[in-house]
């Protein structure tokens, strides 16, 4: 999605990232790398005081070490930070930054003097129009049931594509899989009678910490109608029996860099609260500075913050599954960071016929890497509507909660797999697997076929 184109114990401790209500007085704001983790008073040894239960038995179970990326952001760093007059608004411990807002340049120069400090980026400025205030949209909802035989109602079509019902219909439909959804707000989710049932853990806006992520943008209800909904023969989602996280990194008011931010902190609070994937239907590469926008070769894996956070998820023991872009159709037609990210499911739209949506972004990376990995229903998708009453939406935003649902119940049924042993299961099953391109990746997965051949193995 870009808005162009719709294409807890848990402080700094365990989750490494704080964040603040915004100052009304600042207008700036940095990310400032760190050049190390020296004055750490935490170790390695003793993952426990920093990382929360879930999150050391997940990587456990996988074999994955605790590395010092693990280790929260020096909090005398931070302090010293804070010392300057800047005010903290999110610190990063997987790529060891903490973002600030200030608006004094003196202020500036004394963080850039600091001897732990590296690069100093300009990631956000004040925009001159205001952000429109958040309103509740009223509800209109009108159920009407299809047909008994039509489980899945009016969204049958985007889980049969990939055999996810087959999965279903052998008891995986998510049950102790816990998603993370990092988007731009969920409009009307808390009260939309049909979405009630749906497990929610709990929230986190990292745009506005004070918001409520409810009144936001109607982006992520729709995303996570795809996965969640749990309404026979009106609509069930793909993991209607999953457990979800609802975070918010989307600011609405402008498109700057400052929203990688907000989603890099969002992943790490999603590791600290232990979920197992997550999706995000978001993705950057054209900024209201232009000077700040990506160019094709930067779709490298390495090069966006997000790329690099997104690219990490595995090593933690998460499987990240990402919208492939919506630029198909336009000047760019490439992926949009995170989706050049390696080591998660990149994936593109195609249509209830199997036919490649228009919009959907080409890959490959600029390192040659295929992308996107995988496709699924994203055109004329089945979707909740912040009315209460469902519609069709288009763009890769809604395959990837699509497929999101359908992994997280083909890592149900195996769980002795690790994200990494998943993720490439999921290629292996795609119907283009033995030619694998830069429209389709890997094709459409079979996901009851892989469930068969891990069943096997073991």
């Amino acid at each position: 999605m870009r808005k162009k184109r719709l294409t807890m114990w848990l402080g700094l401790a365990l989750a490494g990232l704080t964040a603040t209500a915004q100052q009304p007085q600042d207008t700036l704001k940095y990310r400032i790398s760190l050049t190390d983790k020296a004055a750490t008073t935490y170790s390695i040894d003793k993952p426990e005081e920093f990382l929360s239960a879930k999150s050391i038995a997940r990587r456990q179970r996988q074999g994955l070490p605790i590395d010092s990326t693990d280790l929260p952001v020096c909090k005398k760093y931070v302090d010293e930070l804070r010392q300057t007059g800047a005010h903290i608004v999110l610190t990063g411990k997987w790529e060891n930054f903490v973002t600030v807002s200030l608006s004094d340049p003196q202020v500036l120069a004394r963080i850039e003097k600091l001897p732990f400090v590296g690069k100093v980026e300009e990631v956000w400025v004040m925009p001159h129009k205001k952000p429109t205030e958040a309103k509740r949209d009223t509800l209109k909802e009108h159920i009407t049931l299809c047909g008994a035989d039509s489980l899945y109602g009016k969204a049958t079509a985007q889980i049969q594509m990939s055999h996810g019902d087959r999965l279903h219909q052998a008891g995986f439909k998510g049950e102790g899989m816990t998603i993370g959804v990092i988007d731009a707000g969920y409009h009307n989710a808390d009260r939309i009678s049909s979405m009630q049932n749906i497990r929610v853990l709990g929230t986190k806006d990292f745009v506005a910490p004070d918001g409520d992520i409810y009144a936001e943008h109607s982006h992520g209800m729709m995303v996570l109608s795809c996965m969640a909904m749990n309404k026979p023969r009106y609509m069930v989602g793909t993991a209607p029996e999953a457990s979800y996280w609802l975070l918010r990194s989307e600011d609405g008011a402008s498109e700057q860099p400052v929203e990688e931010d907000y989603w890099a902190a969002a992943v790490e609070y999603a590791d600290s609260v232990g979920v197992d994937l997550i999706n995000t239907s978001l993705g950057y590469f054209v900024y209201d500075d232009k000077s700040k926008s990506y160019k094709y070769c930067q779709l490298d894996g390495r090069t966006s913050l997000m790329t690099r956070q997104a690219a990490r998820a595995a090593d933690k023991g998460i499987v990240l599954v990402c919208a492939a872009g919506n630029e198909g159709d336009g000047t760019w037609k490439k992926i949009t960071p995170p989706a050049d990210a390696d080591n998660v499911l990149t994936v593109g739209a195609i249509d209830k016929n199997g036919t490649l949506a228009l919009f959907s972004s080409l890959g490959n990376t600029a390192d040659g890497r295929i992308k996107p990995d995988v496709v699924a229903v994203g055109h004329q998708s089945t979707v909740m509507n912040t009315d209460g009453n469902l519609h069709h939406a288009n763009g890769t935003s809604f395959a990837s909660p699509t497929m999101c649902g359908m992994v997280a119940c083909l890592w149900q049924a195996l769980p002795h797999l690790t994200a990494k042993q998943i993720i490439e299961l999921v290629r292996r099953s795609g119907d283009r697997a033995d030619c694998p391109d830069n429209v389709y990746g890997y094709g459409v997965p079979d996901l009851w076929k892989a469930y068969q051949e891990a069943k096997g193995n073991q």
